[in-house]
């Protein structure tokens, strides 16, 4: 059993403070391409499990949150292969040799 005693406090920071999405009305204003992208899946997902949600357009909300998945896994392999490349691209020119002309 912890005793309170036992416990040590700390003032709350920055760190601690959890995170709040944006919405997708938040995320086309101000947020990148990646928030939109995650905005929309969350909002899509929301209204997929909505037990209101009309049976009719079940379908073609469920088609578009997996197109949406497979975009910002696409979006991610995008800047993975970008910050790969990045450093490969990165060669220091050497001395200029009039003589080798």
């Amino acid at each position: 059993m912890v005793l309170v005693a036992d416990r040590k406090l700390r003032a709350v920071t920055e760190d601690d403070l959890p995170v709040r999405a944006k919405t997708v009305s938040e995320a086309a204003r101000t947020g990148t391409v990646r928030e939109l992208l995650e905005a929309t899946r969350d909002r899509i997902a929301v209204a997929v499990e909505n037990p209101n949600t009309p049976a009719r357009d079940l379908a073609a909300l469920t088609k578009r949150l997996l197109e949406t998945v497979r975009e910002i896994e696409a979006f991610d392999a995008r800047e993975d292969a970008d910050n790969a490349s990045s450093g490969a691209d990165a060669v220091e020119d050497g001395d200029f040799d009039v003589d080798a002309v």
